[in-house]
Order: structure tokens, then C-alpha cells, then sequence
């Protein structure tokens, strides 16, 4: 609906507007205005999901840069914390002082996480991860649902299991990974920046396993696990097409035009594993 609506003039019209910076020798200020127009329009909607989950779409269309995106997300964690704030000042008077201290920890834990990774470009680091990921999940369509799955259930569940172990169970385990995870990051920054530094084997992960070191083993068995689930299965006795990445990912309808790969993009002309050609404008599902 917002692809139909933002085209043409409109489009560009809101680009201009939202991803326009100050006027010199203001442009630095752009990015602490725009956190500015997140808090109050997250004020007026008393809703920082609303407000996030309303440009997340824009930003997938173009019209809002991730980079401008981000100071507006950091300024909607601001304006949300004024629905506690207005509740805290309507508590009864005994209860006054401390709801207004709850209440004043949600707003300066906020502030913190902006002064954390904002004023310097590169503690940015948020920004680069959003690329990534979506440049990963570009690649590999089923990566942002084990992304999800990953982060937001099985790894707060298990440390969540840990930690009733106690706390030395929970560094025991805890420690060891965090000094792995701190490994593989130096070690892939080395290898981007400075390879030259590091042992000859430690220069490429090649020497691992190749599911160790890349999802394209991972890819191929969700591909044919989850064809299984599709039509292939149930289709008449004879029909057959050619295997392939291409074909298979059109199969379970991964070919999102804007956002695949030239090596994985179908013919636009027919549907795979049919010989009706689509209609004009038909859009693949």
C-alpha cells in the first residue's frame, strides 16, 4: 500500500524533505533535530512501536535513509519515556517521589544509550549492524526468522537457565564465550584491514569447516527441507524441473525482485514449473 501511495513526485518530495540535512555550518545539528522530531511525534502518539513501526516500511522503500532513520529511533526511546513520566505525576502523594524516580531511570537509561552510540560517527555501530543483517537476509530469505528465533528465545532462555545455576555457572559459561565472541571480531576485523598481521592460516577461515565459516550448507538444506512442504511433493507422477538455487528459491517464493541477487533472480516471464506466463504487473508470491 505505501509502495503504491509514495511514487512518483510524492516520493520524492518526502526524500528531499526528511534526508535533507541543516544548512551549513548547522548540519552537524541535523542529526539531534531529527531525534528532537522523534520524541514529539512519539509524544503525540504516546507510542514509540507506532512510531517505529510506521517508518520501518518507508525505510525499505527509500524514502527514509537508514542514517536518518537512526536519530529518530534514538529520539522515539526519548518520547516514550513521557508516558511514564505522566503517570508517575499522577501517583498519590506518598507514592509520588518514588514512581517520579522510576520514571526519571527510564529517561536517563535512554539518554545514556544515546550518548553511548551516537555523538561520535564511529560508535555508530548500530547502523552498520542493521546493513549487515540486511544484506545477509537479502542473501538468505529464512535468515531473519532464525535470527529471530535465535535472539529472542533460545538465547535469553538459555541464559536465563544458566543463571538459576547461580551466578558462577553463569560466568563459568558466560566468560569463555564472550572471550570467543571478542576473538572471531578481532580476528575479522584483521582480516578485512590488516591480514598481513596474522598468521598465515588465521588470514581466511577457510581452514574450518565450511558451515563454520559460511551459510550456504545451512542454505541448501532449509531449500530442500522446507520444498518438501510445497506443491513439488503433491504434483502428478512425471513432473519434473530442473534442481537449482534459482529455481528452488522461486519455488518457495523467495524471489523478491527488489531485493534479490542478479544470479538468483527467476525469469520474470513465466512461473516456475508452470507454462502460463504472468500477468502484466502480477506480482510474485
Amino acid at each position: 500500500l505505501l509502495n503504491s501511495l509514495l511514487k512518483g513526485q510524492v516520493a520524492k518530495a518526502i526524500q528531499k524533505v526528511i534526508n535533507t540535512d541543516l544548512p551549513h555550518p548547522l548540519s552537524w545539528l541535523t542529526g539531534y533535530f531529527a531525534m528532537v522530531v522523534g520524541a514529539g511525534m512519539t509524544f503525540v502518539v504516546q507510542s514509540s512501536s507506532v512510531f517505529t513501526s510506521a517508518i520501518t516500511p518507508l525505510i525499505g522503500l527509500g524514502v527514509i535513509s537508514i542514517e536518518r532513520a537512526y536519530p529518530l529511533t534514538l529520539g522515539s526511546n526519548i518520547g516514550t519515556t513521557t508516558t511514564a513520566i505522566l503517570a508517575a505525576l499522577a501517583s498519590p502523594g506518598d507514592k509520588l517521589a518514588s514512581s517520579f524516580q522510576i520514571a526519571l531511570c527510564h529517561f536517563f537509561f535512554n539518554i545514556s544509550g544515546i550518548l553511548l552510540w551516537y555523538p561520535l560517527p564511529f560508535t555508530r555501530l548500530p547502523i552498520r549492524m542493521a546493513k549487515a543483517l540486511g544484506e545477509r537476509t537479502a542473501k538468505y530469505r529464512w535468515f531473519a526468522v532464525l535470527y529471530l528465533i535465535i535472539c529472542f528465545l533460545l538465547l535469553p532462555s538459555l541464559i536465563f537457565g544458566i543463571s538459576m545455576a547461580g551466578w558462577q555457572a553463569l560466568v563459568g559459561v558466560g566468560a569463555p564465550f564472550l572471550g570467543l565472541l571478542f576473538f572471531v571480531g578481532l580476528v575479522n576485523a584483521l582480516q578485512a584491514h590488516s591480514p598481513g598481521r596474522l598468521p598465515k592460516w588465521l588470514q581466511t577461515w577457510d581452514f574450518l569447516p565450511a558451515w563454520m565459516h559460511s551459510l550456504q550448507p545451512l542454505d541448501r538444506v532449509i531449500t530442500q527441507a522446507t520444498l518438501c512442504c510445497t506443491d513439488r511433493c503433491r504434483s502428478p507422477e512425471g513432473w519434473e524441473e530442473p534442481e537449482g538455487t534459482p529455481r528452488d528459491k522461486a519455488r518457495l517464493g523467495l524471489d523478491n525482485p527488489a531485493l534479490s541477487y542478479p544470479e538468483e533472480m527467476p525469469s520474470p516471464s513465466t512461473r516456475v514449473g508452470s507454462l502460463r506466463p504472468l500477468p502484466h504487473g502480477a506480482t510474485r508470491l
